[in-house]
């Protein structure tokens, strides 16, 4: 050891040298596994015509959030509890944060009303378990 380091040690004493383990030792822990966010609704289309311009335009409002559908419509098997009255849509997103950007996001926000008008739903976000 070159007198430097031996001066440097010196100096920072054995609760220095320990700050300076745990530091090394946190910065190599991984860091926590992303976990995705599923946007999910369960609409009941009121009004087929109307709706059709929100069906159009809604994946371009998702995609720059690295949306993508995972459902889009299905038809909904019941096997318990009160039947499912409309159809579903399950967007994946990586984050919740990039969930919620995209539904409060201009875009979005210009094409609700006419889902809102068009439909009766329910609409939710939900954190997925990490890959």
């Amino acid at each position: 050891m070159n007198t430097k380091a031996t001066l440097i040690l010196a100096m920072l004493g054995s609760a220095g040298i320990g700050a300076l383990g745990m530091t090394a030792l946190h910065a190599q822990q991984p860091a926590a596994p992303k976990r995705p966010a599923f946007y999910i609704s369960e609409f009941e289309v009121t009004d087929p015509e109307s709706i059709k311009p929100y069906s159009e335009r809604v994946e371009s409002t998702f995609a720059p959030f690295s949306g993508r559908y995972i459902v889009r419509g299905g038809n909904p098997i019941s096997l318990e509890g009160e039947a499912a009255r409309g159809r579903f849509v399950m967007i994946g997103f990586d984050s919740v944060e990039q969930a919620q950007a995209w539904y409060n996001s201009s875009a979005y926000a210009e094409i609700r009303p006419i889902r809102h008008n068009s439909a009766k739903s329910r609409a939710m976000i939900l954190e997925g378990i990490a890959n």
